[in-house]
C-alpha cells in the first residue's frame, strides 16, 4: 500500500511541474515593448560605394569579351 502511494504522489509531482512548466512557458516567450526604433536623421547621408567605376568596368570587360569571341569565331569559319 505504501508503494502505490509512493507511486500515486510521484506521478502527480510529476504532472503538476510539466503542467507548470507548460503554462508558464508562453509567458517567457511575450516581448518587452519597443521604444519606437532610432529616429531617422533628417537629411541621409551619401553612400560612400563607388558603383559606377565598377560597372563601367564590368561593362568595357563584357564587350571585350564579347569582341574576342566574335573575333574568334569569324577565323574558325
Amino acid at each position: 500500500m505504501n508503494t502505490s502511494r509512493f507511486i500515486l504522489s510521484s506521478f502527480l509531482s510529476g504532472a503538476l511541474l510539466v503542467l507548470a512548466v507548460s503554462f508558464s512557458s508562453p509567458l517567457y516567450a511575450q516581448g518587452q515593448p519597443g521604444d519606437g526604433g532610432p529616429t531617422p536623421d533628417p537629411e541621409p547621408a551619401p553612400t560612400a560605394v563607388p558603383i559606377d567605376g565598377g560597372a563601367s568596368l564590368l561593362l568595357a570587360g563584357s564587350v571585350a569579351y564579347g569582341l574576342n569571341t566574335l573575333r574568334k569565331r569569324r577565323s574558325r569559319s
